[in-house]
């Protein structure tokens, strides 16, 4: 399970670079996306749950 929170956490980063670039609208909305998940690992890292 967590292999897919790094793929997600990686295709959403790959994601915002290519939208901040290409299509700054999207680029934002994915920008949103990356933030929930980078809290979603700090929190993992902090509590050593499982999500």
């Amino acid at each position: 399970m967590g292999n897919i929170l790094w793929l997600i956490v990686v295709l959403l980063i790959l994601g915002w670079l290519f939208g901040f670039f290409l299509f700054p609208a999207i680029g934002g909305i994915i920008h949103i996306l990356l933030v929930i998940a980078v809290i979603m690992i700090i929190y993992k890292l902090l509590t050593g749950r499982r999500l």
